[in-house]
């Protein structure tokens, strides 16, 4: 991981970085709910989110690393940085990763600690971070190299349940929100049924996965586990990520940002690509499958001038590759655009770092994930001749992406306004029924 903007930059500077209206104007709706109805939405708040806390906690135990470091029975936080400095005085753990793990370390326990979620404690953040320690570490003892296609790991250790207790403790489920769930399970039917579906989302933290599988396992939990994503280089080869990745449903590819990144490794990262693709048309011919693409081929990062955060253009040959390799595999395909808040938990660098290990930055907030509707390709083409390729491929792509932004906006807003969420039609907090 590397140290770059401060903390406090980074932390402190939220409220100028929403994306849509600022958060001064968002909160200048009318107030239309009585005290008496505020006070039960909190109350039934309270208790939901504390029943969330509460899981992490036991599972923090449930899924107890191996033992193959001295971080699997850290129970605080005197007991997390003397295993962090055994391990380097012994030359077992390089010394940066000291300065590293420290930082990272003291911003999530002050973003933990100071959040209002029932329940947490130093000892929470010990156990958390002591079994994100062992799983880093155990990559440099027995690194896992991910196959083109991975399938989430969960014996003997269970990596999905490891990655959902960390992201748990960083979701603000007071605020957050699913928009047009009725969409998300029009998909689940989809799949049912034998078609494949491929969502083309933005994407902006790492957090991300575990963001869709908290917000929709207790109503739609096979969409929250059965999914699989598209995952770039630095998803599979960062020590701090590979753990989490180890959790998740990934298609394994090199993203074209970093082709060039090493040339003589160039013609290896295109024959592992090639080895993907053959994988995903392996799969999207059994049909039933569900498949995240960002087309945009990373994380969103805010405009430089105005500090908003919107979802990144789309790449038309991304969607192009989505679209043919579900006619290749003779199932029937859909295409949903879908938008992803989630950039306030886990915030990435300002730009594009070319180096593994970026320094990790945290923060309790609300997140949320909708769904534009499902695309239709033929009537958007049927004015395009089929010999003009690129202007179809264009068209189905800006479609997309703008859904996608119109999608993002409205969950921006209604995270950050309470009488908007509490009283919208259009977005809901399914973890609560």
């Amino acid at each position: 991981m590397q140290l770059g903007a401060s903390q406090h930059s980074v932390l402190c500077g939220r409220k100028q970085l929403r994306t849509g209206k600022p958060l001064s104007r968002l909160r200048e709706q009318p107030q239309v709910r009585t005290r008496k109805v505020k006070s039960q939405v909190r109350r039934k708040q309270n208790r939901s989110t504390a029943i969330h806390t509460k899981a992490t906690a036991e599972a923090a135990t449930e899924a107890r690393p191996s033992g193959l470091t001295p971080f699997a029975a850290v129970r605080s936080e005197e007991e997390f940085f003397g295993a962090l400095q055994k391990g380097v005085d012994s030359g077992k753990l390089p010394k940066p990763l000291y300065a590293a793990f420290e930082d990272f370390y003291n911003n999530y326990k002050q973003t933990v600690l100071e959040s209002d979620a029932p329940d947490v404690s130093p000892e929470l953040v010990a156990r958390v971070m002591g079994s994100i320690a062992d799983r880093t570490f155990n990559q440099f003892l027995d690194p896992y190299t991910f196959p083109s296609y991975h399938t989430r790991l969960l014996e003997p250790y269970d990596y999905y349940k490891f990655g959902q207790n960390y992201v748990r403790t960083l979701i603000n489920f007071n605020k957050s929100v699913v928009g047009h769930l009725e969409r998300f399970e029009k998909i689940q039917e989809q799949l049912d049924a034998g078609d494949n579906v491929v969502l083309l989302a933005n994407h902006q933290t790492e957090a991300d996965p575990g963001v869709w599988a908290l917000l929709l396992e207790k109503k739609l939990p096979r969409l929250a586990t059965e999914i699989i994503y598209v995952a770039g280089d630095r998803v599979v080869a960062d020590p701090l990520c590979k753990p989490f990745s180890m959790g998740r449903n990934l298609f394994c590819v090199h993203s074209r940002k970093r082709m060039d990144d090493i040339p003589e490794l160039k013609s290896e990262k295109m024959a592992t690509n090639r080895r993907t693709l053959g994988a995903m048309v392996k799969e999207l011919s059994k049909g039933g499958k569900l498949v995240w693409i960002a087309p945009s081929g990373g994380r969103d990062r805010p405009d430089p001038e105005s500090g908003d955060w919107l979802p990144h253009q789309y790449d038309p040959g991304a969607v192009e590759l989505m679209r043919t390799m579900m006619a290749k595999s003779k199932k029937a395909g859909h295409l949903w655009p879908m938008a992803m808040y989630s950039w306030e938990v886990m915030p990435p660098p300002a730009s594009l770092e070319k180096n593994l290990g970026e320094r990790r930055l945290t923060g309790y907030a609300g997140t949320g994930i909708s769904l534009a509707e499902e695309l239709d390709v033929d009537a958007l083409l049927s004015g395009i001749a089929p010999d003009q390729k690129q202007e179809r491929q264009q068209k189905l792509t800006d479609t997309a992406w703008k859904a996608t932004v119109e999608e993002f906006k409205s969950l921006s807003e209604a995270i950050h306004n309470d009488d908007l969420r509490a009283n919208s039609n259009v977005h809901s907090q399914p973890w609560r029924d």
